[in-house]
């Protein structure tokens, strides 16, 4: 068996090429490689939450840098007439005002059929805070070659959550999640990137030469927050402790456990134990 740091080096070396022209956390750079090593090329792109199409965009460099054309999908009204207006290559790019949803009316295969997209753009990148999960399992006809879509950077690699299908709800899933959604749709990780999952056509897994792409091996757990149980009954956090998408405010949690009560119940002196009789009972309403 190989050692384990030899399996990530060889499993992440797309990380390697990590670089920002447009983008946030090094999809550029990723991006970039990963297609250089797709045979059959056709040079068609998809993003949408496109806003002004550039503005940390995960396709903007792919148009300018390298040719592409380009699908931009903007829900908001006036966010797409500046995205048509202003756009700088809009003779390789397609806009569409509509937000991308799940259902059989408003999904992307509905929305690109109408577009003169190939059924298999190079890249399709999905970034909505949220349903992104909904968004590619609605997906049938068409089939990227490549899919980059945002996961939740504060679940572990075995948790499996799947926000609820909301347009109400921002919660985001967890990679474990969409890893599975990917390997049922025949896609297989290629790179982890910032809180992004990459997936390639498993046609085209081979060509990267990526030995063990499991999450254990192609994502550290730096970013998640864990909670566990003291044998006291205290609760413990463990990783970021704070809420990153609330202004960095400390996160507070409520021990469940009263502060008399919290000890090792085996160790309990008799009042503690009559205490805590009392306070079982009680818990249920609390």
């Amino acid at each position: 068996m190989r050692p384990l740091a030899e399996l990530k080096k060889s499993g992440r070396w797309l990380n390697d090429h990590s670089r920002d022209v447009y983008s946030q956390t090094g999809e550029d750079g990723v991006i970039a490689q990963a297609l250089t090593t797709l045979p059959n090329r056709n040079r068609w792109c998809v993003e949408f939450g496109a806003w002004d199409g550039k503005h940390l965009s995960n396709t903007f460099n792919l148009v300018e840098n390298d040719g592409y054309s380009v699908v931009l999908i903007e829900g908001d009204p006036a966010k797409f007439e500046s995205l048509r207006k202003e756009y700088p290559y809009g003779d390789r790019a397609i806009f569409v005002g509509q937000f991308v949803g799940w259902t059989d009316d408003e999904n992307l295969d509905r929305i690109l059929e109408k577009t003169p997209a190939p059924l298999d753009p190079d890249l399709l990148s999905i970034d909505v805070d949220g349903n992104d999960y909904h968004i590619w399992k609605a997906v049938k006809k068409f089939r990227p070659k490549l899919v980059l879509i945002e996961f939740n950077p504060t679940a572990s690699n075995r948790f499996q959550f799947i926000q609820p299908a909301s347009a109400k709800s921002n919660q985001s899933s967890s990679p474990a999640s969409l890893n599975e959604l990917a390997k049922s749709k025949g896609y297989e990780l290629i790179c982890v990137i910032g809180p992004n999952l990459l997936f390639v056509d498993r046609q085209y897994y081979g060509a990267f030469g990526i030995p063990d792409n499991s999450l254990e091996i192609m994502r550290d757990e730096a970013d998640v927050t864990h909670l566990f149980l003291g044998f006291d009954g205290s609760l413990i956090v463990d990783g970021p402790a704070y809420l990153r998408w609330h202004g960095g405010l400390p996160l507070k949690l409520r021990q469940p456990v009263p502060k008399l009560l919290r000890g090792y119940p085996p160790n309990y002196s008799p009042w503690q134990r009559l205490m805590f009789r009392l306070w079982k009972r009680l818990y249920r309403f609390f």
